[in-house]
């Protein structure tokens, strides 16, 4: 028997609340046969919110490792043991992502191609007429690992070069 009847409009001694004020949410779980009601601020992990005409109600997240969640089939958190990745929980993170030091979310991590060879010496667009210069390499990435948030290594690198002093033609 629920006798606590908070935030309900209507109130079932058997069932709990059937309705709730427009500003709640209507939490409905069962146990074995019985179904009860309860109207809440927020719903509890493992549920997300849907406000609706008639009434707002509780809805229970799809995925059952997922703690909290923006829509039914998109996850927020997962629970211990689960890693997120795209709004799916795993036991560990999918190829060609890894685990955030310090959080439970997979990132993109990105697998650099072999450095070009170095650009020729320069300074400031000549290649003559001055003692140092710089010299440039690069490497590309594979598609996929393009993706907003991936954490990659240097994808550029200069070093200090000696040049030529004198220009051909005497320049």
């Amino acid at each position: 028997l629920l006798e606590n009847c908070t935030g309900c409009v209507l109130c079932s001694e058997d069932n709990g609340c059937i309705t709730c004020h427009h500003r709640l949410f209507l939490l409905i779980w069962r146990d074995g046969i019985r179904q009860y009601g309860m109207c809440v601020h927020t719903c509890p992990p493992g549920y997300f919110g849907v406000r609706g005409l008639e009434v707002n109600r509780c809805t229970k997240c799809r995925s059952p490792s997922c703690e909290s969640c923006f829509s039914r089939d998109f996850c927020m958190k997962c629970k211990d043991k689960f890693y997120l990745h795209k709004g799916q929980c795993f036991r560990q993170c999918p190829p060609s992502t890894a685990a955030q030091p310090g959080t439970r979310e997979c990132q993109e991590t990105c697998e650099p191609g072999p450095w070009s060879e170095w650009s020729a010496c320069t300074h400031e667009g000549r290649t003559c007429g001055c003692k140092w210069g710089l010299e440039t390499r690069v490497r590309e990435v594979a598609g996929a690992a393009k993706e907003e948030g991936a954490v990659c290594p240097a994808l550029l690198e200069t070093r200090r070069c000696r040049m030529r002093k004198h220009c051909p033609g005497g320049e």
